[in-house]
């Protein structure tokens, strides 16, 4: 397989970030994957290409190491997924062979597409997950952007945005996540924490049983994206009682102050909740408005 015999899936094409943009990075794929076979002295593997909704993968070997060469548009985050797998190291992480940030491509190490926790039940998953979360924990680098930082500046832009989108629902739960940000915005926490975690993020692989990709490094509270874990499986979770009963497995598992938790679960709902209102979604806010009601 050449670089030149590439094809982009029609199923990556028809990915909803490219309805309405620009095809031309598409286009030049494959003259970008010939590029950086070269540079890095890899060769393709025929078989299937992978993607999600934003980046394509491609097996590769560079001699007999089978490897995965990872390409994204260069206006996606890949200058913070970088400087997080660096410094994670492969702890817990999908391990960093090489990188071109500018021209939005990755070199990593190989990992099974087709096998993440999103596959599993819950009640495997869950423990799972936790796990990979404090083992992400190390102490952070003092750069790092912080979760109390973020949970402070994002505060004091909640109100704003709630009234510009209509007040689509209840000032009791606009004043709840403001309350809850109080003491996420003083947090003294520097642990490392992946801003950007959910089940499908999580892959088999060959050093580690389970492995993060595509992580964003944060300094403070671990427990900063426990909500997305929740509302990435809500559907699996037919009650409030349900949710409430595998937010207390995940605390559990990884050790979580409950109420610290319970905080960022609040606040990152609601600010989630407003985000995909002003995006257009419209099954996410129906699952925040679910979430939300089971912790309030």
């Amino acid at each position: 397989m050449t670089a030149h015999s590439v094809q982009v899936p029609e199923s990556f094409r028809r990915m909803p970030r490219w309805s309405g943009a620009d095809h031309g990075w598409l286009d030049a794929l494959p003259d970008l994957v010939q590029e950086h076979c070269a540079r890095w002295n890899l060769r393709l593997e025929r078989g299937e290409v992978w993607h999600g909704s934003n980046a394509l993968v491609l097996p590769v070997y560079r001699g007999e190491l089978p490897l995965a060469l990872r390409l994204t548009p260069p206006d996606d985050p890949v200058a913070e997924q970088v400087t997080a797998l660096r410094f994670w190291a492969g702890r817990g992480t999908v391990e960093l062979l090489d990188a071109d940030v500018d021209a939005g491509v990755m070199l990593l190490e190989r990992l099974d597409p087709t096998r993440s926790l999103a596959g599993l039940p819950l009640a495997e998953a869950v423990p799972l997950i936790a796990a990979v979360m404090t083992r992400l924990a190390v102490p952070a680098p003092a750069e790092a952007p912080s979760t109390a930082a973020l949970a402070a500046a994002r505060c004091g832009e909640l109100e704003a945005d709630w009234q510009a989108l209509g007040r689509p629902f209840p000032r009791q739960h606009l004043n709840a996540a403001l309350e809850a940000a109080a003491p996420l915005s003083r947090s003294p926490a520097t642990a490392a924490a992946n801003g950007d975690l959910h089940y499908d993020q999580v892959l088999t692989g060959r050093r580690e049983p389970w492995l993060v990709v595509d992580p964003i490094l944060l300094r403070g509270d671990i427990e900063y994206d426990l909500a997305r874990l929740l509302w990435t499986r809500l559907d699996e979770m037919p009650s409030a009682t349900a949710i409430r009963g595998w937010f207390d497995l995940t605390v559990a598992e990884a050790g979580l102050d409950a109420g610290h938790a319970w905080a960022w679960v609040v606040f990152r709902t609601v600010d989630y909740w407003l985000w995909g209102l002003a995006n257009g979604l419209t099954e996410d806010p129906v699952r925040c408005a679910r979430l939300l009601a089971a912790f309030l």
